[in-house]
């Protein structure tokens, strides 16, 4: 599966079960990374809130069997650290006007590009050329990891990649994120 949206992580014990419960939501494929599976979901909100909906039914899925589920909003293939950097510039400064003022951080979970790519790094670049659009709009934001108004989330599988931004409210709502 090449054109996904959705990246799951399963703990070690529940990778079976995790298969087993998401493989009747939708297309489910196990990467080459360990407890990794990638999703194409076309209708995200209607997921989402079966999510939502079975996880308050049985809480004990994303204690024992699930740890992440991250719904991308924009994806892309890139082949060099560089075609990354300058795909994901180019959307989260599409998100300027969601983050003016507003305090925020981006978490990056890398899977491939070992020594190509690094998660630190490309969070710190990220995050400053966000601050400088911000103040160069006149509406700055800052960097915050105890509370923000909103987390990007980039996350890589091999030569793709997706990002989304979330807000506070999205934050509290789905607890299948696990963005930290």
């Amino acid at each position: 599966m090449k054109d996904w949206n959705i990246v799951v992580t399963a703990r070690d014990e529940g990778f079976d079960r995790t298969c087993e419960i998401l493989g009747r939501m939708g297309p489910l494929r196990r990467t080459d990374y360990m407890n990794i599976m990638v999703m194409k979901i076309h209708d995200v909100e209607q997921f989402v809130n079966r999510l939502t909906e079975m996880f308050s039914k049985d809480p004990g899925i994303l204690k024992y069997d699930i740890a992440r589920i991250v719904p991308l909003q924009r994806t892309f293939t890139f082949q060099s650290a560089d075609e990354f950097e300058s795909r994901a510039k180019e959307i989260i400064l599409g998100w300027l006007e969601k983050l003016a003022g507003k305090s925020f951080h981006i978490r990056m979970h890398r899977r491939g590009f070992k020594g190509k790519i690094h998660a630190q790094d490309e969070e710190s670049v990220l995050g400053g050329l966000l601050l400088d659009a911000l103040k160069e709009a006149g509406t700055p934001g800052s960097i915050s990891f105890k509370d923000p108004d909103a987390i990007i989330d980039i996350e890589t599988v091999s030569n793709r990649a997706g990002i989304s931004i979330w807000m506070r409210e999205d934050l509290e709502r789905y607890a299948f994120l696990h963005l930290d």
